[in-house]
């Protein structure tokens, strides 16, 4: 089916506001001057404040519906009186001098904020349930950072793995659980690893963290410090994998200059446009959008369908991210930055170091710089390139794993394995060949540049096929492609 007349412009505008928005967002998370026709960003600062101190009638509006019933045909405008709610409520936390009192009511309005983005109507047997399982798993983690943490030897990998086999055992042997879950009546229609939502990004924060004490470079924190780590509602859901340390240093010692009001609101508007407009505009034309409607399909539309989808991905997954970052800077917290324009990649090297980056330094620190070593190790140093492109094709099929189980997660772990290590076998060869003056030149090659960006973005578009798809829905595309 083809797009309607009126609306085939729009897929090329959302892309040239895309490319624009990623332009601002780089200067907002650089905190470089902001371009002319964005300096209103800094008179944004007093609007937030305002929009702060009315937030305190917003938390009893949150507990009586009643109140902005006439505006329920907004569901974006209640999500945003909760997050102004919490907002207002965690930052009065934060401004608590006491330090043992400002921990426990953060970490307590945290979790009242969990409790309140939960839908009503899904019924309170859900909401204790998923309170029950998620205190648990942090609590037997903490119980676990206490004891083994601090420890020589290989005991801190008790407590650094606690975390990783609760995340196994939901996402990847459900069947362990399923006779748990089948006996509590209308606990919910979801399976366990849809119901467990960011048990992935907290597994990988907590783990992280038993890392961080053991090595050293942040004290073992207290329970509530631990519980508001964990539970710190920006990063919840969707990452990014902020480090302890940087969440600690953020709360005892805050730094404006690092967290700044009026662009982390910006950062706030950024995102959401990319999330809810753009984000939306392309998942229309991309795979389910436009290829499985039940109608035969040109060739064509599996192109425009998988370039769409690819940027779907991006606006939806970056645009929560820019949220979250926004979300934690108006409290004080500086959060990592998780993109850093993916889509201007010249290798699938360079692209992990741009797309999802608090993934790619997990990964980094805790699998390859440790693996590389070993292969090395064994190997020896005249075989070294050879270890490390072992080492990333060992990290990627666990990066595709943890996307998802099954066999279409796999494929797409090793096509990207392939992909980093072609390109760190030929730029082996290339320097090798080139030298480093005309490997240099090389580089800073523009025609060059724009044909690696060009590759990279169709190879990382056409292995999101299987990211994007399970083979019910595969087959499904196949037979409507006339």
């Amino acid at each position: 089916m083809s797009t309607p007349a009126a609306a085939q412009p729009l897929p090329s505008l959302s892309l040239f506001a895309l490319c624009q928005l990623d332009r601002l967002n780089q200067h907002v998370a650089l905190r470089t001057p902001l371009p002319s026709w964005a300096g209103a960003g800094r008179r944004l600062e007093l609007f937030v404040y305002a929009l702060l101190a009315l937030a305190g009638a917003a938390c009893v509006a949150a507990w009586n519906p009643d109140w902005y019933r006439a505006l329920s045909y907004v569901h974006v405008g209640k999500i945003a009186l909760k997050c102004l709610t919490y907002l207002a409520a965690a930052r009065a936390c934060l401004l608590v001098e006491r330090r043992a009192l400002q921990t426990m009511l953060f970490a307590c309005v945290n979790l009242g904020a969990i409790a309140m983005f939960f839908d009503p109507r899904e019924g309170r047997r859900r909401v204790v349930f998923f309170f029950a399982a998620y205190l648990a798993m942090a609590a037997w983690h903490f119980l676990m950072l206490r004891l083994f943490a601090e420890r020589e030897g290989a005991w801190p990998w008790l407590a650094f793995f606690s975390p990783i086999a609760a995340l196994v055992v939901v996402r990847y042997t459900p069947f362990l659980i399923e006779p748990l879950w089948k006996a509590i009546p209308g606990l919910s229609i979801a399976s366990p690893a849809a119901f467990f939502v960011g048990l992935s990004y907290m597994a990988f924060r907590l783990s992280y963290l038993a890392l961080e004490v053991r090595n050293r470079i942040t004290p073992r924190p207290d329970f509530w410090e631990y519980l508001g780590f964990a539970f710190f509602l920006p990063t919840l859901v969707v990452g990014p994998i902020n480090p302890y340390s940087a969440h600690r240093q953020s709360i005892e010692h805050p730094d404006r200059a690092v967290t700044p009001v009026g662009r982390s609101c910006l950062r706030i508007l950024i995102g959401f446009t990319k999330y809810q407009f753009l984000g939306n505009v392309f998942n229309q034309l991309s795979y389910a959008g436009l290829l499985l409607d039940g109608h035969p399909h040109a060739p064509l539309d599996v192109f425009v369908a998988a370039v769409c989808y690819h940027l779907y991905l991006y606006c939806n997954f970056a645009g929560f991210c820019d949220m979250a970052i926004g979300a934690a800077g108006l409290l004080g917290i500086h959060v990592k930055e998780n993109f850093r324009n993916p889509l201007t990649a010249r290798s699938v090297k360079e692209y992990w170091t741009r797309w999802h980056i608090t993934l790619s330094t997990y990964f980094r620190d805790v699998v390859f710089s440790p693996l590389s070593k070993f292969f090395i190790d064994r190997l020896g140093m005249r075989r070294a390139h050879h270890a490390i492109a072992l080492a990333i094709v060992v990290v990627f099929l666990l990066v595709g794993v943890w996307h998802g189980a099954g066999w279409r997660f796999a494929i797409y772990g090793a096509l990207h394995a392939a992909g980093v290590a072609t390109n760190h076998y030929y730029t082996i060869w290339l320097k090798r060949r080139l030298g480093k003056d005309r490997f240099k030149a090389y580089q800073e090659n523009r025609w060059i540049t724009a044909a690696a960006v060009t590759a990279t973005f169709f190879f990382v578009t056409a292995s999101l096929f299987f990211f994007a798809n399970d083979f019910p829905a595969m087959e499904k595309i196949f037979l409507a492609i006339r």
